[in-house]
């Protein structure tokens, strides 16, 4: 790590962030979790708070940090076992978009009311038959005037109930490939023809509200486009190492939580008059799961730092995002065999975490497609 870090200043943000999750989030969790979406207010508190837009410069009402502030409150959602509520792609991936490719009036307009928690944030690029495959989108904008029309669907929005503002994807030349998709702000209350789906159902992060999006003859002006016409998707390139690091993150720091749990509970079971621990399976799969976190700890340390000095690439945001997702799904599931017929009860948090890990492997892009633009640079 950069012998210029305030390693004291960190320290004390997790605190806060730990005091605050600890009094905001953790009491209403598992009636958030029957709801399927967690309380509108608690994105005003996470606001008061100074928690929403960690990395974003103080001018646009931001913490003035880097993504290590962004870290850390990403590693403290997965120790109390609440990813559902969807911090990460609001602060790490809506927010930076705006930053890096609006225009001075979009930050003014949106990074404010998001530092605040007035306004929710979310990107929309999954669609029905367009997953991974970016390219294979059909969501279209076409010109009228100085306006633009957009029409399609999305599904798999994270925030898609509670957002106020949506980056959304879309096709501007149909005949250019990747240099025809462009990005577009949705401002959610002002666009006409713009609907929310039904918020989808989980085998796990229930509280998140997860939904479809349909746009029928949506009307944006033009200052809607985020950025230049045809460049969407090399924007989406250059932001997408960040989106898979924040899953590599969030994956090592649940590695980490499911040992914790285990070893707990295993120290405390008994069975045959000996506890659990004290039988060499027990201490040799925690061994390994032990061993395997501490490295990914390391790996994910090393990227965020590449990240902040502007020197992670493509393939290594890949790498963290396919091993660390991989790694917590066969943690998670060897850490809850530890705990028995216990392990599969909702009311254990290895169960939630065990549920909750699976989605790694799948969204930010696919594992196998990681595995595939890994391999592309061999």
């Amino acid at each position: 790590m950069d012998a210029n870090i305030d390693v004291g200043e960190l320290e004390y943000l997790r605190e806060g962030i730990r005091r605050f999750l600890n009094r905001a989030v953790v009491p209403h969790r598992d009636r958030w979790r029957e709801a399927g979406i967690v309380d509108r207010a608690v994105w005003r508190a996470a606001g008061d708070a100074g928690l929403l837009c960690l990395a974003i410069p103080e001018a646009y009402g931001g913490g003035g940090g880097t993504f290590r502030h962004e870290a850390i409150l990403i590693e403290e959602l997965a120790r109390i076992g609440f990813g559902d509520l969807a911090l990460s792609p609001h602060n790490a991936i809506v927010a930076p978009y705006i930053l890096h490719y609006g225009t001075e009036a979009q930050r003014q307009a949106y990074l404010p009311p998001m530092a605040r928690g007035a306004m929710i944030g979310a990107i929309a690029m999954t669609e029905p038959g367009a997953g991974s495959d970016l390219k294979a989108m059909r969501t279209s904008a076409r010109r009228d005037g100085e306006d633009w029309i957009l029409n399609g669907q999305k599904v798999f929005i994270s925030n898609g109930q509670l957002a106020d503002i949506v980056i959304v994807a879309a096709k501007t030349d149909p005949e250019a490939g990747a240099r025809g998709i462009s990005l577009f702000l949705v401002e959610t209350a002002r666009a006409e023809g713009f609907r929310r789906g039904r918020n989808l159902a989980k085998i796990g992060r229930h509280a998140q509200d997860t939904s479809e999006l349909f746009f029928d003859d949506v009307r944006l002006p033009a200052d809607a486009l985020l950025g230049q016409a045809g460049r969407g998707f090399h924007q989406l390139m250059q932001q997408l190492p960040q989106e898979r690091l924040v899953i590599g993150v969030g994956a090592v720091a649940a590695m980490e939580v499911a040992i914790e749990h285990t070893l707990a509970y295993v120290r405390e079971r008994e069975m045959f008059g000996q506890t659990l621990f004290d039988f060499q399976n027990t201490r040799f799969v925690l061994a390994e799961a032990k061993t395997e976190a501490t490295i990914g700890r390391v790996f994910m340390d090393w990227c965020v730092d590449r990240l902040v000095e502007g020197k992670l690439d493509a393939t290594t945001g890949a790498m963290a995002k396919w091993w660390g997702s991989s790694k917590l799904c066969e943690i998670a599931d060897r850490c809850l065999q530890l705990f028995g017929g216990y392990g599969y009860m909702a009311e254990y948090p290895i169960a939630h975490l065990w549920a909750d890990a699976r989605v790694g492997m799948i969204y930010g892009g696919s594992n196998e497609v990681m595995k595939e633009l890994i391999a592309r640079s061999l």
